[in-house]
């Protein structure tokens, strides 16, 4: 008889955790849930490396390819609908079996989220008009001159969570760090939940990232950046700066050569599964293992 709740599996990208995921829901009777905030984009099967058709078709599937590329997708929005999906799962019956990259969202389901106040979009567009243009590390700057206590904590390469930070301290007044302090409630017990982190041996995994990445390319990566750089979306959102589609988009520009796009995108993925790794141990308390074989299911 199973002795916990649900089925936590992390670990960096390309790690094998959908493969494992899959086998372990065949196993408990179990319903795999995307916990990778790449894979919830529509506009991305093949770079998000998101399970095909066919590797999903003998399990349910819940929070792939539900989101609009032109979305900027947060934590707090991953954590309400995965509040639906674990319900859903309840109600069929079934396992709930969350999997993905993205340990965050890990730690806001077992942790709780921060209680930041929502942002009013007067205020969001009015930070990115401001910052539409300048280059990141002036971005890291200006951050560094309004809130210095998140400016320490964030890359000064991180647009992204740059901009979310200045959002938060021109709405609020206040420094994102303030109210990451502030948590609500965890959707799951850490304690009554089976987590694994699934981390191959690190020359291995580069090698199975940069195979990927080639596969990615001959499966038509290529087509999808395209159709992706053909909506014009704003360059800050997360779809447009997921691993591969910078580089890719400018070769399709025409401003370096697809060798160089390819080499970047490798580059990118790996410098990401380490950071992927550097977070989780110091912010998930979840087992490691090098091998699927290795988890207890």
């Amino acid at each position: 008889m199973t002795q916990f709740s649900a089925l936590l599996i992390a670990g960096p990208t390309a790690s094998g955790k959908s493969a494992l995921a899959i086998s372990c829901a065949k196993k408990l009777n179990g319903v795999v849930i995307n916990a990778d905030s790449m894979q919830v984009y529509r506009d991305l099967h093949i770079l998000s490396a998101r399970p095909s058709l066919f590797e999903m078709a003998d399990v349910p599937h819940l929070l792939f390819s539900h989101i609009d590329g032109a979305i900027n997708y947060s934590v707090g929005k991953w954590l309400e609908d995965a509040a639906g999906a674990l319900e859903n799962a309840r109600a069929m019956g079934k396992m709930p079996i969350f999997v993905g990259g993205t340990g965050m969202y890990f730690k806001a389901l077992t942790q709780g989220l921060s209680d930041i106040p929502a942002v009013p979009e007067a205020v969001r567009a009015k930070v990115r008009a401001e910052a539409a243009g300048v280059p990141v590390a002036d971005l890291h700057g200006w951050l560094k001159l309004l809130d210095p206590e998140m400016a320490a904590r964030l890359r000064p390469s991180d647009p992204q969570r740059i901009l979310r930070a200045l959002e938060v301290f021109e709405a609020t007044g206040r420094s994102l760090s303030f109210w990451q302090g502030k948590r609500g409630a965890a959707l799951l017990d850490a304690s009554a939940c089976s987590t694994w982190f699934l981390n191959p041996p690190r020359a291995e995994l580069f090698r199975r990232i940069d195979a990927r990445f080639d596969m990615m390319i001959e499966a038509g990566a290529m087509a999808e950046v395209e159709s992706l750089a053909a909506r014009v979306l704003d360059s800050a959102l997360p779809v447009m700066r997921a691993h591969g589609v910078p580089g890719l988009i400018s070769y399709l520009k025409g401003e370096t050569s697809l060798e160089a796009a390819i080499a970047k995108g490798k580059m990118d993925t790996r410098h990401y599964a380490k950071r992927q790794c550097t977070f989780a141990r110091g912010q998930m308390d979840f087992t490691w293992v090098e091998r699927a074989e290795e988890v207890g299911i």
